[in-house]
């Protein structure tokens, strides 16, 4: 990364409201009070139970600011983001609806945000969506009819200048939505992904919520350049972190999942968690890789909080939400803010 890259001056953006007066939501107010943000993820059931979102809901209640709802996440049906994004706020958490590009063209998607605002949900991560042939209906039809990019302006332009993509004027004023973007810093080509993350600023989004981080010095370098390029002047970034589960699942990611890296002396001390344990003990192996995945992801805050440019972490327990508070307890991050609208 000792190459020359290009200077990028970032158009204003007058017409964004500044923040804290975008959407009133709970995340926006804290990140606008100058809080470290801690947000979650929560999958919606593959049914239409209900009490399933509630229980996942309780166990983040208190522990994060707000909570990801997760939109067919791995291309996989499940209940809608704004169905199960309602349910979590009638439980006292506040939801991050996720939307993708995917399933949906432009019509509904902004018939969906209406709807998501007037349902009082105040908060919208905008993305592609996981290719279809991962999930259980491979043979379905993608949309993409616009893209993230093109979401994220989208919506802007239906909050800040009262608009729907056509340019017709939303009649009583549009959507008062924070608006969210992803970001994946080691998705190759890695030296470029600074630049999309500034496309996403120009664009219009208000946060960012990045991929599982585990490569501490890659990540520094993108956000030493991300600063630079005055990018954390224009929205608040957010962290992903999560704990891992066994050394099998970071050697997995290591090996086979394409945009994630993560160093083999994450993988070795994994590995090194279950020295001395029977390997037909399975119960107390299994107990050890999770006691270790927690230590490590609260050391990566630690470090994480000591990099210029983050505003917060988003901790993703992937269906392990009972990892959550322990973690955000142990890297000091609890009690949460409680900010008055």
């Amino acid at each position: 990364m000792n190459q020359e890259f290009p200077v990028v001056n970032l158009p204003e953006t007058p017409d964004t409201p500044l923040l804290g007066q975008r959407s009133g939501s709970n995340l926006e107010r804290v990140l606008a009070a100058g809080h470290f943000a801690v947000t979650g993820e929560l999958g919606p059931p593959k049914s239409q139970d209900a009490e399933v979102v509630r229980k996942k809901a309780r166990l983040l209640k208190g522990v994060v600011d707000a909570v990801n709802i997760t939109d067919n996440q791995t291309a996989v049906v499940r209940m809608s983001s704004i169905a199960a994004g309602l349910i979590t706020l009638q439980e006292g958490l506040e939801p991050i609806i996720q939307m993708t590009c995917r399933d949906r063209n432009r019509l509904a998607m902004q018939a969906d945000l209406l709807g998501a605002h007037a349902l009082g949900l105040r908060n919208v991560l905008c993305l592609s969506g996981d290719h279809q042939s991962m999930g259980n209906h491979p043979g379905a039809k993608n949309v993409h009819d616009i893209d993230s990019m093109q979401l994220i302006g989208m919506l802007r332009d239906m909050r800040d200048k009262n608009a729907f993509q056509c340019g017709e004027e939303i009649s009583g004023g549009g959507p008062g939505l924070f608006i969210g973007g992803a970001a994946n810093p080691f998705a190759d080509p890695i030296d470029w992904r600074p630049y999309r993350l500034a496309k996403k600023a120009i664009a219009g989004a208000d946060f960012i919520q990045t991929q599982l981080i585990y490569d501490m010095p890659v990540f520094r370098e993108y956000m030493k350049r991300a600063v630079d390029l005055g990018v954390t002047e224009r929205l608040s970034f957010i962290a992903g972190v999560g704990p891992l589960k066994s050394a099998g699942m970071a050697k997995f990611m290591r090996d086979r999942v394409p945009g994630m890296s993560i160093p083999d002396d994450i993988v070795k001390r994994m590995e090194g968690a279950v020295v001395g344990i029977n390997t037909g003990d399975k119960p107390a192996r299994m107990q050890a890789w999770r006691e270790e995945g927690i230590k490590l992801c609260i050391e990566q805050i630690g470090e994480i909080q000591e990099i210029e440019g983050v505003a917060g972490v988003h901790i993703m327990g992937i269906e392990w939400e009972e990892a959550v508070q322990p973690i955000a307890e142990g890297a000091g991050l609890l009690p949460r803010p409680v900010i008055e609208g």
